[in-house]
C-alpha cells in the first residue's frame, strides 16, 4: 500500500511541478507580453504626436501618457537632467538632486539606452532571478525644442498581479498536496484491500486449506483474479479428494493380488505341492495376479513419466490394423471369464500411420479394459476403425449406462475412477488419464459419445500414405 501511495504522490508532485513551470516560464511571460501589448495599444494613438509635437506645448500630454501607461513617467534630456516626473497621471515633485542622479545612472546603464539616444524606442522586461518586476518603455520625444526621452516604467500593477498569482499558486500547491495525499491513501487502501484478501486465500491454499475463498464480488480485473483463485481452490479440493481416492484404490488393488499370491504360495507349500493339477492351478493364479500387479505399477509409472515429460515418443510408420488386432487378442483373455466378446471391424487392413506403436497399443488396451469394466456379462464390445476423408477414427463401443454430460471432461482427469459394474476392476483407475496424455502428445483428437445405450470412446489421427522408399 505504501508503494502505491508513493506512486500516486509522485504523479501529484509531477503535476504540481508542471503547474509551477508553466506558471513561471509560460504564464508570467504571457502576462508581461499582454501588459506590454496593452500599454502599446493604448499609447499607439498618441505615438505619432510624441515624435512630431513638442510636449511642452501641452502639459496634459505627459499626464495622459503616464495615466495610459499605468505607471511612472520620467522625462529627461540627454544630459541627464530630470525635467518632469509623473506617477499614474499625477505629477511628482522631485527636488532631491541625489535621487535625480540615481534615476539617471539607472537609465544610462541600460544597453538599450544607446538606441534611445539614436532616436529609436525600446522596451525591456525587468527580471531578477527569473522573477518579473515589471517592464520599461523608452520613447524619444521633443521638449521645449530640445531632444529628450520619456521613460515609462510599469512596476506596481504587474508586480502585484504576479505576486498575487504566486501566492495563490503556493496555497493551491499546499491544498493539492494535502488533498492528494489523503485521496491517495484512501484509494490505495481501497485498491490493496481485495489484493490482501486474495493473498490470504492463496496463503491458506498453500497450507492445504482447500476450502479457502477470497469471497470478492467485483466485475473488474480483481474480480476475475478472485474467480480464478476460487476455481483454483475448487480444483485443488477436487484433486485432493481424488488423490485420497486413488491412494485408497491403489492400496486396495495392490493388497488384493498380494493377499492372493501370499495365500496360494502358502497353500502350495503346505498342502497342494504334491498334487500336480492343484499346484499348476495355484501357480497360474499367482502368475496372473503378479502380472496384474505389474500392469498396475507400469500404468502408474508410465503416467508419472508422461506427465513429467521424461518419456519421448518414438514415431514411425506402423499398420494400425495390426496394432488393433494384437490388443484385441490380448484383451479377449481378460474378457472371456465374463463371456464378453470383442469384435474388431476394420474394412481397410492397410492403415499405415505415423505414430508411436507402443504408446498407441497402451491407449487401445486401456480403452478396452475400460469397456470391459463397464460391460455386463455376455455382452459384446465393438472395436471399429474407419477412414473418414484424411483421417482414421478408432472407436471402442460398449453397451452401458450413459455417462452424465457433466462428467465427459472429468473422466479424463487423473485419479478419477467411476464405480465399475459386476465388481470388475481391471486397471488402476488412471487408464483414461494415460489415454489422454498419450493422445495429447500425438496431437490427436479424442472424446466420448453416449447414444441409444451405447458408450463410444474414440480417437482420430491423420491418415496419409507413407513416403516412398
Amino acid at each position: 500500500m505504501v508503494r502505491l501511495w508513493s506512486i500516486m504522490m509522485v504523479l501529484v508532485f509531477f503535476g504540481i511541478g508542471f503547474m509551477w513551470v508553466a506558471q513561471i516560464l509560460l504564464f508570467e511571460h504571457s502576462y508581461t507580453e499582454m501588459a506590454l501589448e496593452e500599454t502599446e495599444k493604448r499609447l499607439q494613438p498618441i505615438m505619432k504626436n510624441l515624435t512630431t509635437q513638442d510636449l511642452a506645448e501641452d502639459e496634459r500630454m505627459l499626464s495622459g501618457l503616464s495615466r495610459m501607461a499605468g505607471g511612472e513617467l520620467i522625462l529627461m534630456n540627454h544630459q541627464g537632467k530630470l525635467l518632469e516626473m509623473y506617477s499614474a497621471g499625477h505629477k511628482v515633485d522631485i527636488k532631491n538632486q541625489r535621487e535625480e542622479e540615481m534615476i539617471w545612472n539607472g537609465i544610462k546603464r541600460r544597453p538599450e539606452f544607446l538606441e534611445l539616444l539614436q532616436g529609436h524606442p525600446y522596451r525591456v522586461v525587468d527580471k531578477h532571478r527569473d522573477k518579473i518586476f515589471g517592464f520599461e518603455l523608452g520613447i524619444p520625444v521633443t521638449y521645449e525644442e530640445e531632444p529628450c526621452f520619456v521613460i515609462l516604467h510599469n512596476i506596481l500593477l504587474l508586480k502585484t498581479t504576479l505576486d498575487f498569482n504566486r501566492r495563490q499558486l503556493i496555497l493551491l500547491t499546499v491544498l493539492l498536496t494535502v488533498i492528494a495525499s489523503v485521496l491517495a491513501f484512501l484509494l490505495s487502501r481501497q485498491f490493496t484491500r481485495p489484493i490482501f484478501q486474495i493473498k490470504e486465500a492463496v496463503d491458506r491454499l498453500t497450507r492445504n486449506d482447500f476450502c479457502a475463498r477470497p469471497g470478492l464480488n467485483r466485475k473488474d480485473e480483481l474480480g476475475q483474479l478472485s474467480d480464478s483463485v476460487e476455481q483454483l481452490g475448487q480444483s485443488l479440493q477436487q484433486v485432493d479428494v481424488l488423490r485420497k481416492e486413488v491412494i485408497a484404490n491403489v492400496s486396495h488393488e495392490l493388497r488384493s493380488p498380494l493377499s492372493v499370491i501370499g495365500g496360494y504360495a502358502e497353500m502350495l507349500r503346505d498342502i497342494t505341492w504334491k498334487d500336480d493339477v492343484q499346484r499348476e492351478e495355484g501357480l497360474n493364479l499367482i502368475i496372473s495376479e503378479a502380472r496384474r500387479m505389474g500392469e498396475m505399477v507400469s500404468d502408474i509409472l508410465d503416467y508419472s513419466q508422461l506427465q513429467a515429460g521424461y518419456t519421448q515418443l518414438k514415431k514411425d510408420w506402423y499398420n494400425l490394423y495390426e496394432i488393433l488386432e494384437s490388443e484385441v487378442i490380448l484383451c479377449r483373455h481378460s474378457a472371456s471369464p465374463y463371456q464378453i466378446s470383442l469384435e474388431l471391424i476394420c474394412p481397410d487392413k492397410e492403415l499405415m500411420l505415423y505414430l508411436d506403436a507402443l504408446k498407441i497399443s497402451q491407449v487401445i488396451r486401456n480403452l478396452l479394459y475400460n469397456a470391459i469394466n463397464h460391460t455386463k456379462d455376455k455382452e459384446s464390445i465393438t472395436i471399429l476403425a474407419k477412414t473418414d476423408k484424411n483421417q482414421v477414427c478408432v472407436s471402442v463401443i460398449n453397451p452401458g449406462t450413459p455417462i452424465p454430460e457433466a462428467e465427459h471432461q472429468l473422466i479424463w482427469e487423473r485419479y478419477h475412477r467411476s464405480q465399475h459394474q459386476s465388481g470388475r476392476r481391471l486397471g488402476t483407475g488412471i487408464g483414461l488419464s494415460i489415454v489422454k496424455t498419450i493422445l495429447d502428445a500425438h496431437e490427436m483428437d479424442y472424446g466420448v459419445n453416449c447414444q441409444k445405450g451405447k458408450i463410444n470412446f474414440w480417437f482420430s489421427c491423420p491418415f496419409c500414405p507413407p513416403p516412398a522408399h
